[in-house]
């Protein structure tokens, strides 16, 4: 039960009597998190680094296009667990995409989450010391601050967007996102697709089913509405204007598709 303080606008909650309560029944921990807004503060983009994201996603939508003949390469670890070993691997890339920059145009994919068919590892964000002690505002910082060396290397990033909640905390330092197999016909992950700020891959279906991906970036590219958090991390209706910059990322099937 709440009781609504006119007064002063705050909600007070009241412990229901024993056995009565109906809510949060298997909840053992509520942890408060940081607020995006208060994360970026933290660790703030320069301006280096923002021109190096709005240039590489200008680069990315005339590649999609076809109005720059380079092809477009997305290359790098499924996974992150390691960060250091991450940078060294960025640093090596950074190379790489410079050298052959009149040929492609090489974007490093740094992956935190990782979805799963059953259980395991849910990736750096969600248990950053693998000990699963979930200490999700740790990952969140480890997440930011990589992606903040990457880009400061002058290379661009791409992340698999899994949670609709994370990408509020480092969107603004990537330039390529992705919509995984077991999410593209998640109509929130297409809503959410539909407000990113950057070009979307949609993978097809775990069965090689591509249909599925097709509707996912039908409906990205419409406007939608839905449930999001702000900077504040207050929750709040997020409305989009759609985006046409989705494209479909083949992978195989359960049939070998």
């Amino acid at each position: 039960m709440s009781d609504h303080n006119a007064t002063d606008g705050l909600y007070i909650h009241k412990a229901p009597e024993p056995g009565q309560q109906t809510e949060n029944l298997r909840i053992t921990v509520m942890t408060p998190l940081i607020a995006p807004g208060a994360l970026k503060a933290m660790l703030p983009l320069t301006s280096a680094i923002r021109q190096t994201v709005l240039s590489a996603r200008g680069t990315i939508h005339q590649i999609m296009a076809r109005r720059d003949p380079r092809l477009l390469i997305l290359v790098g670890p499924c996974s992150i667990h390691d960060v250091s070993a991450a940078y060294e691997y960025a640093e090596r890339l950074s190379e790489l995409h410079r050298q052959y920059a009149d040929t492609f145009y090489i974007i490093m994919r740094t992956y935190f989450e990782k979805p799963r068919t059953t259980i395991g590892w849910r990736g750096l964000i969600n248990d950053p010391r693998l000990d699963g002690t979930y200490d999700m505002e740790a990952g969140l910082h480890a997440a930011r601050d990589l992606l903040l060396r990457i880009n400061a290397l002058g290379l661009p990033t791409a992340v698999e967007m899994l949670d609709t909640v994370t990408p509020h905390y480092f969107a603004d330092l990537v330039s390529f996102g992705a919509i995984g197999a077991r999410t593209t016909e998640s109509q929130p992950h297409r809503a959410m697709a539909s407000g990113l700020s950057m070009p979307v891959g949609f993978k097809n279906g775990t069965d090689g089913n591509i249909q599925v991906a097709i509707d996912a970036m039908i409906a990205a590219r419409s406007p939608q509405s839905f449930l999001g958090i702000d900077h504040e991390g207050h929750c709040c209706v997020a409305t989009t204007a759609g985006n046409d910059d989705g494209i479909l990322i083949l992978r195989g099937g359960k049939n070998g598709v």
